[in-house]
């Protein structure tokens, strides 16, 4: 079963994500709290989206969280699925086709264009499940991104 997140799910969603950036080999990198995530998903202004997979009795199997973009060259919006995590032991359960096909129905119900995410390369497991779904590489585009010391030194230029 998918169902919207609420609230009361953001602890266990927290936790996931901690588990997904241990498996990632980045645990030390994932500072977000409890209630930053709250406020992202459920405050005044929400900056993302999340969905909840479950078993059928009721364990929370994974998630997904996305937010809104937008391109320029479809005129659109698109969905960018930032985390899409199911807990080890409930792999191959299909949670993860189901919460990708619950974002692929938004998408198609609204009429935004794109669902985007990005995996890392050495993750073959994900990357055969992906294309296994029709999913394809964007191999001619490179992520780049500005944290820490290089972001604020760039933002405190004149």
């Amino acid at each position: 079963m998918i169902r919207t997140a609420t609230p009361a799910d953001v602890p266990v969603v927290h936790q996931m994500i901690r588990e997904l950036a241990d498996y990632e080999k980045a645990l030390d990198e994932a500072r977000a709290t409890p209630e930053q995530l709250h406020e992202a998903l459920f405050g005044e202004r929400p900056a993302a989206y999340a969905h909840i997979a479950e078993t059928a009795d009721g364990e929370v199997a994974g998630f997904a969280l996305w937010f809104l973009n937008f391109s320029t060259w479809r005129g659109v919006h698109g969905i960018y699925l930032e985390d899409l995590y199911v807990r080890p032991a409930l792999r191959g359960g299909g949670h993860g086709r189901a919460l990708l096909a619950e974002l692929a129905r938004i998408c198609v119900e609204r009429g935004y264009e794109r669902l985007e995410w990005s995996v890392l390369n050495w993750n073959a497991p994900s990357i055969a499940f992906y294309e296994s779904l029709g999913a394809r590489p964007q191999d001619e585009w490179t992520v780049y991104r500005l944290t820490d010391a290089a972001l604020k030194e760039l933002g405190t230029r004149a």
